[in-house]
């Protein structure tokens, strides 16, 4: 690396290669980057960039390299982990812009776009055809692929079908230098290492990604829902490991509990009761084989001590019932002015004591928290909620959400199950691994940026500078051969 450049050049020359309206240096243009969804923490970058293609977006990567600064990717900015939160001095290379779909090929099941394609828009794009794209991210309308590549995303119906390194087929990447890579490619299984599992949920720490290649499926021949309400969490949670217990495996199975349900009704206008907890059920495949399992899970449920169980009369009822499932997150808003999302995981059989001691904790710190999880895998959502006008409120829900992830930990599970580690995490990942474990993972990263210089400060409890070299002495891992694009 060169020199550090003032703003001025670098952004002169940034302009060069994407068009002086893509670049942007002034206080106004920044403040929107300055977080991601985790708004609770802001960091404003020097420069902000949005190539249109890969060349542009290596030589911006070159270019920032040249002036010793570090480069944070971004997507459609709807992460809530911290991941895509600028560092100070850096470059923030946005992919908004970059939303081609490139390829279709249904009759090998594949798609090829950029990552600035919104994930809801592949499904929409080939579902006139009988196909879909899997991963449904409750942000799905606005999110978009390179972010799921980036933070691995799930979704409600990732119990069954799995997360987005189950559906990425290939990938090409502009490395730490510039040099462009393909990575994988349509075929289902390609010769020679699994780099697409180092990539797929790497944050934004390997590379940036600038084409995808999708894994596609046929819509099912037939799909049931049922909604059943319960007292408390206590029965919603027996019902949902007595399901997967009985050998269902649900497409999707979440649950909410009665803060959360508050929260949706106001945003949605459903009509939802006033419940401990609401358990939204999807079974889809064969027709004979979804009518035998969704009876034998309402029948589960009802066991279980359901209230009220409801099946959608059509299609656009069932999508209703979504609705309020997927804007839980947002609806919060209605009744808290501030909120946290966490992410953690737990055991299923642990969701009934966990939410116990979740109330608890929150009545300790004065705060109220509202739960929403994927209850099928054991993946919480809980949303910390609190007022930043009240002092010390801010600091208290900081702290009851770490000790809520510290519990995840303690109860066998993990601190994040969707959501990535990103900035807000990294604390906490010192308590699920050990030194070894940290600094071989680094390792890891450093075959791929040997520098540092993607998305620093991220993940690791103590991360290296832009430029600070890995491992002991400061050895670094080499990289590829040169060339322009090549395959990995």
């Amino acid at each position: 690396m060169s020199g550090r450049a003032s703003v001025t050049e670098l952004a002169g020359r940034l302009s060069a290669v994407v068009g002086a309206r893509n670049c942007y240096t002034s206080a106004s243009e920044l403040l929107t980057y300055e977080c991601d969804g985790l708004t609770h923490g802001r960091t404003r970058p020097d420069v902000v960039v949005l190539p249109g293609s890969t060349e542009e977006v290596a030589e911006v990567v070159r270019l920032a390299r040249a002036a010793g600064r570090p480069i944070v990717p971004r997507g459609s900015g709807t992460g809530l982990s911290g991941g895509a939160r600028p560092v100070p001095g850096s470059v923030v290379v946005a992919l908004s812009r970059m939303r081609r779909i490139l390829e279709v090929n249904l009759e090998d099941g594949w798609i090829r776009v950029e990552p600035g394609v919104i994930n809801l828009d592949v499904t929409r794009h080939v579902s006139a055809a009988g196909y879909y794209y899997a991963p449904d991210p409750s942000s799905q309308s606005i999110c978009s692929i390179g972010g799921n590549v980036a933070f691995n995303s799930g979704g409600a119906h990732c119990l069954k079908y799995g997360f987005t390194v189950n559906h990425v087929l290939g990938a090409r990447v502009v490395l730490h230098d510039g040099r462009v890579v393909d990575i994988g490619g349509p075929a289902l299984d390609t010769p020679g290492h699994d780099l697409l599992a180092a990539l797929v949920g790497s944050e934004g720490m390997v590379g940036i990604v600038t084409e995808v290649t999708l894994r596609l499926l046929r819509k099912p021949e037939a799909t049931r829902t049922f909604f059943a309400t319960f007292p408390s969490t206590d029965e919603g949670g027996e019902a949902v490991s007595r399901i997967i217990a009985a050998g269902i495996l649900p497409a999707a199975i979440e649950m909410m509990d009665r803060l959360a349900i508050v929260a949706a009704k106001a945003a949605t206008g459903l009509d939802w009761p006033d419940v401990g907890a609401a358990l939204l059920m999807d079974a889809d495949g064969p027709t004979a084989e979804v009518e035998d399992l969704s009876a034998r899970a309402v029948q589960i449920a009802r066991d279980a001590g359901a209230l009220e169980l409801r099946l959608p009369r059509n299609e656009a009822e069932r999508q209703l019932m979504w609705k309020g499932r997927k804007s839980a997150f947002a609806a919060v808003g209605r009744i808290s002015p501030n909120y946290m999302v966490e992410d953690g995981v737990i055991p299923r059989s642990e969701i009934a004591p966990v939410l116990r001691e979740i109330e608890s904790m929150a009545k300790e710190q004065g705060l109220r928290v509202a739960n929403v999880f994927h209850a099928g895998d054991g993946n919480l959502h809980p949303l910390v909620l609190y007022d930043a006008r009240e002092q010390g409120q801010e600091e208290r829900a900081e702290q009851l959400g770490g000790d809520i992830l510290r519990m995840c930990v303690r109860r066998g599970g993990s601190i994040t199950g969707e959501h990535g580690v990103g900035s807000e995490k990294a604390a906490y990942m010192a308590d699920m691994f050990g030194p070894d474990d940290l600094e071989t993972m680094k390792w890891v990263r450093a075959a791929f940026d040997p520098d540092g210089c993607f998305n620093p400060g991220k993940v690791f409890p103590s991360s290296r500078l832009c430029g600070e070299k890995p491992g002991p002495g400061g050895v670094e891992h080499p990289a590829v051969r040169s060339g322009e694009v090549q395959r990995w």
